[in-house]
């Protein structure tokens, strides 16, 4: 007997659970799916971000940086350390904590919101008179139909051909947060931004690291004065980041992995490794979706096809997050989730993707939202700079942490900002005010005229904006 809803919304991910609550909020009866699964075999609702993207890699950066500034920087303030440790289980028993505190919310939000959730694997079974059926495969059998179905069923780590993933030696992003013990070397494939954070924390935390990147430049989506910046502070730190490099043979040996490759100058090298972490992106998960059932249209990557308001091919079918176009961001799939529930509710649901931020989570961090000036020149456009260093920031230094800086981009003749650029600490937080500000169409002269707090490192941001146009206070 199949029950019936207004909307199914397939995957509990970012886009999946606010895309439900939303619906729910504008009155539609909804069902929610997802097949996450905790260690006891309950339902872990959240997707990649909460059980092994987003938010435990946060709760393990957040420990590493702590263990680091015990051992390197407490002395600076007058304390002493000695003999500092780690317990690697208790981070890792702290880091699933954090995961299953984040599984229950959003459990007790569905509850809260008359959201109905079932544990399994959803899926089209056909198409009908009353819409779409969607079969449930878990401890229990369902079947549901509803006329709107939102899929949100996110993405998987990809693999390198020839070279998959053990969890063990060879690991995604999913093994390399629950690791047992401190690697004595690690081999990263891949300087995004997983490669970096993953990169940071097992580096912080005492392992030898080397990240090989494919690419000739380091961070290449990144302002390149930005990335520059932050390319010299990993190197201080210890972090080998090897570009231009060709990735050979991968091999299991008695220790670990042995990975060949050839370096930018053409050498042919080997490293050998503990633990390799394999981080070249990822592909939408369209597995089982059993997208044929109904006609689904499917690109050759294997996502699905929508159009600028997540439209799939199918009336009543809608697409978000990570298994569509554009950038694979958690907010951004938050934002598609409830730009298509108030538009199956007859609204005018907003997505602008010129503002959606950036961040990686290291040390310094690094965000951005908008164009970089390799952009603005290559379309030509007629643009100022404006750049401020974090050493000139009181709160920055007494923080004790003034790597980087803040730069603005605005447009020559109307002064409209077209993009900010934040390297150094905090950035995943200043960047806020830049997202707002473009938004809603500000100048640099908008941001130089609003008093910001003193000592605060926002400082940076109103200093950056007035440099813009040559007027800096503070340096």
């Amino acid at each position: 007997m199949s029950q019936t809803f207004d909307v199914v919304v397939i995957g509990g991910g970012p886009g999946g659970y606010i895309a439900a609550i939303r619906a729910a909020q504008l009155g539609f009866k909804v069902a929610c799916v997802d097949e996450w699964k905790n260690a006891a075999g309950g339902p872990a609702p959240g997707g990649t971000c909460t059980n092994v993207g987003c938010i435990p890699s946060k709760a393990l950066l957040q420990s590493s940086e702590h263990f680091d500034h015990a051992n390197h920087h407490f002395a600076d303030h007058g304390i002493t350390a000695t003999n500092v440790k780690i317990d690697i289980g208790k981070m890792i028993g702290r880091k699933d904590t954090v995961v299953k505190q984040n599984n229950d919310g959003i459990l007790y939000l569905f509850k809260k919101n008359k959201v109905t959730f079932f544990h399994g694997r959803g899926s089209f079974a056909k198409a009908v008179e009353a819409g779409y059926e969607i079969q449930v495969t878990g401890a229990k059998e369902e079947l549901l139909t509803a006329r709107q179905i939102i899929v949100a069923t996110g993405s998987n780590a990809r693999a390198l051909p020839g070279t998959p993933f053990d969890e063990e030696t060879v690991l995604s992003n999913d093994g390399a947060l629950r690791l047992g013990a401190v690697p004595r070397k690690m081999v990263l494939i891949g300087s995004g931004v997983i490669g970096l954070e993953m990169g940071s924390v097992w580096r912080r935390l005492g392992s030898d690291v080397t990240i090989l990147e494919g690419l000739p430049t380091f961070l290449g989506a990144v302002d390149e004065q930005i990335a520059k910046e932050a390319k010299k502070a990993f190197d201080k730190q210890g972090l080998k980041i090897e570009l231009g490099v060709k990735v050979g043979e991968i091999k299991s040996t008695r220790k670990g992995v042995s990975v060949a490759y050839t370096s930018a100058k053409g050498e042919a090298l080997t490293l050998d490794a503990d633990k390799l972490i394999v981080s070249i992106g990822r592909v939408p998960n369209t597995i089982g979706l059993n997208a044929e059932a109904v006609g689904l249209q499917l690109d050759e990557r294997g996502a699905i096809v929508v159009d600028a308001e997540c439209r799939t091919n199918l009336k009543g079918v809608w697409a978000v997050g990570d298994v569509v176009r554009g950038p694979m961001l958690a907010h951004k799939a938050e934002e598609e989730g409830v730009a298509v529930a108030e538009r199956i509710a007859g609204q005018h649901g907003h997505v602008n993707f010129n503002t959606i931020p950036w961040v990686i989570y290291t040390s310094p961090e690094i965000a951005w939202v908008g164009e970089t000036e390799q952009q603005l020149k290559a379309r030509g456009a007629a643009y100022k700079a404006g750049t401020f260093p974090f050493l000139a920031n009181g709160r920055a230094r007494a923080l004790g942490d003034t790597t980087g800086m803040v730069k603005f981009l605005a447009d020559a003749a109307t002064d409209e900002i077209l993009g900010v650029h934040i390297v150094g600490p905090m950035a995943s937080e200043l960047i806020a005010e830049a997202v707002v500000a473009m938004e809603f169409k500000a100048s640099a002269e908008d941001i130089a005229r609003i008093c910001h707090a003193h000592p605060s490192l926002s400082e940076a941001t109103k200093e950056a904006a007035l440099a813009v146009d040559k007027r800096t206070l503070n340096f």
